[in-house]
């Protein structure tokens, strides 16, 4: 049994990691501050939480100097995700906001760590963080970890991430530290937000699908832009495998070898809901890089991981499980 405390333990990808985690016999230790994770989802199918709540949940908020290193002492592993991003409408509207935190949490969590006796450290980065010039053509580039530089990502996201990503190589050439940076192409799945600030692309369409003709469904963009889409369940044994034989292998990236067009996944909420949807397009509004995909020969050769949960299956679960908060909350 390790002791393991995971950064943004009750966000989705959080949540579900923790509950695998525990399910193999860890001790583990959540930090959010749950801005976008929420505590509940760190319940079972019982609605018991799977963890003491008062003593292995801390509401931290990391953005403050010095605010986690009360919980570093007796700790194997930090596996951190905790950051600020949110739907493309908010990353582009706030940006020098989410750099700034981001810079912050991610340094913070690090100066934590870097003089402790860690066996391992995990960083969770963006394919974001991969240069705007090879996104910006509609014929989905293959993105290999060494075409992050030069350095040229499109939004302050995905710059915040990059440095995080460095700051983890430092961690680990100064400090002895065995680490690693995962690069995690568009994750989706449940539990997730898809409120209408926060909401990122499939559960903001999935909820649009729910609720029509009461909302109507708009997508951003021409449609045509895609992205390499990730189940969260995919993201979580990638985790596991870099836990178990990832460390210290520098920057790894998660994601399918297929870009699917925004489009597609409209096309297809509408086909899962049922529903004579008319889909709108609309042109004002920003899409984003136009297109990327993953080459995931490393984490194939070094984890002996491949994506396994095909896109209809992934957007089948997660539109039940908003369809059944909607209902919910009436």
């Amino acid at each position: 049994m390790s002791r393991i405390l995971v950064t943004g333990g009750a966000g989705m990808i959080g949540s579900n990691l923790v509950k695998k985690l525990i399910g193999n016999g860890n001790d583990v230790v959540v930090v959010d501050n749950l801005w976008r994770g929420n505590i509940d989802y760190l319940k079972n199918n019982s609605d018991e939480y799977i963890l003491d709540i008062n003593k292995n949940f801390f509401a931290i908020d990391l953005s403050y100097q010095g605010s986690m290193d009360f919980l570093i002492k007796e700790v194997d592993y930090v596996i951190h995700l905790a950051d600020i991003v949110a739907g493309i409408g908010y990353v582009f509207n706030n940006q020098s906001f989410l750099f700034r935190q981001n810079l912050l949490i991610n340094t913070n969590v690090i100066n934590a760590i870097k003089n402790s006796k860690l066996k391992g450290f995990i960083n969770v980065g963006t394919a974001c963080s991969f240069p705007e010039f090879k996104q910006n053509t509609f014929d989905a580039y293959k993105f290999v970890e060494e075409d992050l530089y030069p350095a040229q990502p499109e939004s302050a996201y995905g710059w915040s991430k990059l440095m995080g990503q460095y700051e983890t190589e430092l961690l680990e050439k100064e400090f002895d530290i065995p680490a690693v940076s995962l690069m995690l192409h568009n994750v989706y799945g449940a539990p997730c937000d898809f409120g209408y600030e926060r909401s990122q692309v499939i559960p903001s369409l999935i909820r649009k699908a729910i609720k029509y003709p009461d909302e109507d469904f708009v997508v951003w963009g021409s449609g045509r832009q895609g992205r390499a889409f990730l189940h969260v369940e995919d993201v979580v044994d990638g985790i596991l495998l870099t836990l178990e034989k990832g460390l210290g292998k520098g920057t790894i990236q998660l994601g399918p070898s297929e870009c699917t067009s925004i489009k597609t996944i409209a096309e297809t909420i509408v086909r899962i809901s049922g529903k004579d949807i008319n889909i709108i397009y609309d042109t004002s509004k920003p899409e984003g890089d136009k297109s990327r995909a993953a080459d995931y020969t490393k984490a194939k050769k070094l984890l002996g991981w491949e994506p396994k949960v095909e896109i209809l299956d992934g957007l089948s679960q997660v539109y039940k499980w908003v369809e059944m908060r909607i209902n919910r909350l009436g």
